[in-house]
């Protein structure tokens, strides 16, 4: 069987490093997806275990669609009864991309009517009720191809459980799984974020470090289809609970002037199962310091749009360039909207990534300090 799992744009390569980590066998990447093959357990384990990844869904069909009937021949074609009841609620959405069909309303109409007309020849019904469970499917085309998915997570897999409180400019969690895992941080190392706000940079981080899924304590649709067995999940859950190690000490240390934001960040860290892990610190940045030789930053400042004015945040990058300086061997990742860090900061990256927080185009600026010499 096919799967897709979808990420943001600029992190394929680390959503299918984490499905090779996984031994699972990665077939193609495409923009902001990554195509894998395995059994119905391999989905359920990327389910529970994949960090960067926005859903996962079944391959259903893929078929070259260069116009509107050929569109409905290749939905009507794929056999649907084998994975969806007859009472099933089948919502549909598309994304069209360079293709001559662009026009998603229409897609969505067709390929729902070639799915309903299916599900009706084959069950001998005259309508689909679709009071049954939710089985979201997605039409993509890209380039005159369009590949048909159903997707078996239901909500979004950055929907970890633990972040029940909204801050303001919050970095969603599959994001800030990410940029730990750019950052090539080890547990043996300090981990710094001195502007944490509501802390879901360090708590990714230390269920990384732990080993501890992310999914392990949420739900997914796919429990509710009988193509996937509940054996599947159970031995999947059973395989992230034996391999967490909750009890690994870390050096996680959150900074950040807003005693709100600090508040919130600690009962996050409490729902993560992970508060033992992190220390917080009501500190403006100009106090940035640390007694360790090596370590690292990761962190995600104000950009000047969302939360304070440009020359506010500008000042801050500055401060943060300044305290840096002063931390001559530990790493510096920021992810920032402003195209004009690196001066403000005071020096050039060593490297910069294109990613996307939410809408935003961003840059991620690391900056290397020298390796640690092997003891």
């Amino acid at each position: 069987m096919q799967w897709i799992a979808t990420t943001g744009y600029g992190l394929e390569g680390v959503l299918a490093q984490e499905l090779r980590h996984l031994d699972i066998n990665v077939s193609e990447v495409q923009t902001s997806r990554v195509l894998f093959d395995g059994e119905p357990e391999d989905a359920c384990r990327a389910n529970l275990w994949l960090r960067t990844a926005g859903h996962v869904a079944l391959v259903t069909g893929r078929f070259d669609a260069p116009d509107f009937d050929a569109l409905f021949d290749g939905v009507y074609q794929i056999p649907w009864e084998t994975w969806l009841p007859a009472d099933a609620s089948f919502p549909v959405t598309a994304r069209c991309i360079n293709s001559t069909l662009m026009s998603v309303p229409d897609c969505q109409r067709i390929a729902k009517k070639a799915i309903s007309r299916r599900l009706m020849n084959a069950h001998t019904m005259r309508w689909c009720p679709e009071k049954g469970i939710s089985m979201p499917i997605e039409v993509h085309i890209w380039k005159d191809c369009a590949t048909l998915s159903l997707n078996i997570s239901g909500h979004p897999l950055h929907m970890r459980g633990y972040r029940r409180l909204n801050g303001p400019a919050a970095i969603r969690e599959t994001l800030a799984a990410a940029l730990v895992l750019l950052s090539h941080w080890k547990e043996d190392r300090v981990l710094m974020d001195p502007f944490c706000g509501t802390g879901t940079l360090l708590i990714e981080a230390a269920l990384i470090a732990r080993n501890i899924a992310p999914g392990l304590n949420r739900s997914f649709a796919g429990e509710q289809f009988a193509f996937l067995p509940p054996q599947a999940w159970q031995r999947a859950r059973q395989e992230a609970r034996d391999l967490a190690r909750r009890a690994l000490p870390l050096a996680l240390l959150g900074s950040d002037v807003d005693p709100n934001a600090l508040s919130m960040a600690q009962y996050h860290a409490r729902q993560a199962g992970v508060a033992n892990a992190i220390r917080w610190t009501q500190s403006d940045i100009r106090a940035l310091s640390s007694d360790e030789r090596y370590g690292v930053i990761v962190t995600n400042p104000p950009y000047g749009q969302r939360l304070n004015d440009q020359k506010t945040a500008r000042a801050l990058y500055a401060a943060l360039g300044q305290r840096y300086r002063m931390l001559d061997h530990f790493n510096c990742h920021v992810i920032t909207a402003d195209d004009r860090f690196e001066s403000f900061f005071g020096k050039r990256a060593d490297k910069r990534r294109l990613l996307y927080n939410g809408p935003l185009r961003c840059r991620y600026y690391q900056y290397f300090a020298p390796r640690r010499p092997v003891e």
